[in-house]
Parts: C-alpha cells; sequence; structure tokens
C-alpha cells in the first residue's frame, strides 16, 4: 500500500510519415513542362495566354515556382546565372523576348503580367524580385531583347505593377560602365512618359528616393547635368532632361540655403559670403531672384522673433539693417527688388507679428538702396499679392504718394535743367 504505483507507459509501433506530411520536393522543371506546353497549346492569342494562367494557378503552385513561371514568361524557359537559356531546355515563343519589338506588343503583354498578378496577389513581390534580376542579366540578353524588357518595364511602371524601386538593378558598376544601364533607361523611360507624363514618373520616383539619382546612370566622369542632358536630348527625352536640370538646380539651391546659414550663423564677413554666393550662381545657373529669394529666408530664419507686435518691427530693422550690403549685392535688377518685395509681402502675412511692420522693412530697404522707387511703385500698383492686399496697400499710401512727388519734382528739376 505504500509503494508508490507506477504510472502507465505508451508503447507499441511507430507510424510511418504519410506521404502528404513528406516534404514536397523542389522540381522547377517539371512545373516547367506544364506551362511550357499550356503556352504552346494557347498559342500566340495573349487573351488566350491570361485565361491559361489564371486556370493554371488552382492547379500549379505559383507561389513555390514564380521565379520559373517570370522566367517562362519572359524568356521563354528557366534562366541560368547570367540569363542564358540551356540548350538543352524545353523552351516555348510565346513570351516576351520572342515577340514583335513595338509598344502594342508589349502593352499587351503588359497585359497578361497585370491580370496574373492581380488574380495572384501574392506574385507581386516575386514579380518585384525577378525584374531586378533581368536587369541585372541585361548584359546576357540581344540588343533586342533589352529593347521589349525596357519597354514592358516602362509599361508596368506606368501602370504600378511595378515600384521604381526596381530601378536600383540598373546601378549596377558593370552595367554601368559598358553604357548598358543608360541606353535601356531610354526605351524605358520613353515608354513610360507615353503612358503617362513627366509629372507621374516623377513622382514616382520621388517616392523612392530616387529623383536625384539618374545621372548615376552613367560613369562617374560623366555624371554631369550637362552630359545627361545632351545624351537623353537626342534621344528623343527633351523632357527627362529638363526634368534632372531642374532636380539638380533644386538641390543646389537647398545646399546654398544651408551653407548661406551656416556662414551667417559663423557670423562671416559680407564679402566672404557674396564671393560664395556669386560662384554658386555662376557655377549652378541660379538666378538672381532665386539667389534674393534664399538670402532673404536665411537672414529671417536666424533670429528668434519677438512674440510682441510692438516689439518685433524694432527688432526686424535692427536685424534687417545689419543684413542690408548683403542683400543689396544682389538687387542689381528690377525684377530681383520686386522678387524680394513679394517674399517681404508674403514673410509679413504670414507671420501675424509682422503685418504692421511691411512699411517700416519697405522704407528702410529703400533708404539702404536694396529697393528703389520704380519697383516699389510696380509693386504697388499692379504687381503686389493677394495675401493682405488691403493692409499693405494701406500702409505703403503715404510712402508711395512721396515717392511719386519725389519723382515729379526730380523729373522737373531735369527739364529746368535742360
Amino acid at each position: 500500500m505504500n509503494q508508490k504505483q507506477q504510472k502507465p507507459t505508451l508503447s507499441g509501433q511507430r507510424f510511418k510519415t504519410r506521404k502528404r506530411d513528406e516534404k514536397e520536393r523542389f522540381d522547377p522543371t517539371q512545373f516547367q513542362d506544364c506551362i511550357i506546353q499550356g503556352l504552346t497549346e494557347t498559342g500566340t492569342d495573349l487573351e488566350a495566354v491570361a485565361k491559361f494562367l489564371d486556370a493554371s494557378g488552382a492547379k500549379l503552385d505559383y507561389r513555390r515556382y514564380a521565379e520559373t513561371l517570370f522566367d517562362i514568361l519572359v524568356a521563354g524557359g528557366m534562366l541560368a546565372p547570367g540569363g542564358t537559356l540551356a540548350d538543352d531546355m524545353t523552351r516555348t515563343d510565346v513570351c516576351v523576348f520572342a515577340a514583335q519589338e513595338d509598344l502594342e506588343t508589349m502593352q499587351a503583354f503588359a497585359q497578361v503580367f497585370n491580370k496574373l498578378i492581380r488574380r495572384y496577389k501574392y506574385l507581386e513581390k516575386g514579380f518585384e524580385d525577378e525584374v531586378k534580376k533581368l536587369l541585372l542579366f541585361l548584359k546576357g540578353f540581344s540588343e533586342s531583347e533589352r529593347n521589349k524588357l525596357a519597354m514592358l518595364t516602362g509599361i508596368l511602371l506606368a501602370n504600378g505593377t511595378l515600384n521604381a524601386s526596381i530601378l536600383n538593378s540598373l546601378y549596377n558598376e558593370n552595367l554601368v560602365k559598358e553604357g548598358v544601364s543608360a541606353a535601356f533607361a531610354v526605351k524605358l523611360f520613353k515608354s513610360w512618359i507615353n503612358e503617362k507624363d513627366i509629372n507621374a514618373v516623377a513622382v514616382s520616383l520621388r517616392k523612392v528616393n530616387m529623383d536625384n539619382r539618374l545621372m548615376e546612370l552613367f560613369p562617374a566622369n560623366k555624371q554631369s547635368v550637362e552630359h545627361f542632358s545632351k545624351y537623353f536630348t537626342e534621344a528623343g527625352l527633351k523632357e527627362l532632361s529638363e526634368y534632372v536640370r531642374n532636380q539638380q538646380t533644386i538641390g543646389a539651391r537647398k545646399e546654398l540655403q544651408k551653407e548661406l546659414q551656416e556662414q551667417m550663423s559663423r557670423g562671416d564677413p559680407f564679402k566672404d559670403i557674396i564671393l560664395y554666393i556669386k560662384e554658386e550662381m555662376k557655377k549652378n545657373n541660379i538666378s538672381e531672384q532665386t539667389v534674393i529669394a534664399i538670402i532673404w529666408s536665411s537672414v529671417m530664419s536666424t533670429v528668434e522673433w519677438n512674440k510682441k507686435e510692438e516689439l518685433v518691427a524694432e527688432q526686424a530693422i535692427k536685424h534687417l539693417k545689419q543684413y542690408s550690403p548683403l542683400l543689396a549685392a544682389f538687387t542689381t535688377q528690377g525684377q530681383s527688388e520686386l522678387t524680394l518685395l513679394l517674399k517681404i509681402q508674403e514673410y509679413c502675412y504670414d507671420n501675424i507679428h509682422f503685418m504692421k511692420a511691411f512699411q517700416k522693412i519697405v522704407v528702410l530697404f529703400y533708404k539702404a538702396e536694396v529697393l528703389s522707387e520704380e519697383p516699389i511703385l510696380k509693386w504697388y500698383k499692379d504687381a503686389h499679392l493677394a495675401k493682405g492686399k488691403s493692409v499693405f496697400l494701406e500702409q505703403m499710401k503715404k510712402f508711395v504718394e512721396w515717392l511719386k512727388n519725389a519723382e515729379e519734382e526730380s523729373e522737373s528739376e531735369a527739364e529746368e535743367g535742360d
């Protein structure tokens, strides 16, 4: 009774693993044979091809053999590393590489991929990986095959089937060095812009931070706006050349503003700052109107402004008087003066504490020879912004009348002198 009873134990025969529990052997060859046979039976009717692929997804393991499936649809069979088709492999002519080299045919093939991926959403990632791989294999394809792939890729980028991040593959050093990337990009962007426009292309590139990387399609010694512009303009893509030029200018402007603010915070002499700005203007083809707007913005961002309206005007005048020589150096044209006036108006409107300071700032700049009579009168007459228009015009009324009288007096004095 005191002895512990032994716990029962399970014993008996070990069961064999059931067949369905065994790991299925990876066999892309058998999968390939099924797909190729089906494509051969459908022929070149791409509507029939799309229907066959749709139906086959219920019977064949697309998830497991996605790479093989896309290899066949693009190249006609499984691709070996480097992009070659093995001679002894079964292949089909119902594929992108065996099709006609024209936009209409590639648009029809794009529909096949669209329908397939819409039907089997899990293929999205596999297809993206496939295209990245194909781009790295470009040297293994003929020029005609590359052209077809470029057109197809451009169409698929335009309709959103592919993400612009796939273009990273084109920055492969060997492809860039041998000019393959740039030539491929020409065909790709032509079909992309043909489907959408340059603005839609720009949005897609910006989303993946590729809007400033297009010059990397060329080797380092040719990565200039001039070379890019010449190459793509001659290839019939002037809008892409202009887009890249604008992007470079935007980048240069941002860099200029950043450096300018650093120079101001360090208290660098104005002559050094002016010299730097003029060099940047020349190097990056930046206009004086653009520069005066950058200087104004930089000058106004270096101060912690008082929140009291009665004190901020006095603070602004003291601060701007200090920087008036810098501003004066870049208002040598009437249009630059007008640009500055509009920037002052915009700033005073957007920063409520400055609403009453507008006239005082303009008068200061007039006395400091940053602004002259003609642009001020033009601003007052018809070149002002709608922002705070009634408030600012009322503020300027007496000063503008004084300017007009002074102008009339100087004209009559000149006439008397004659």
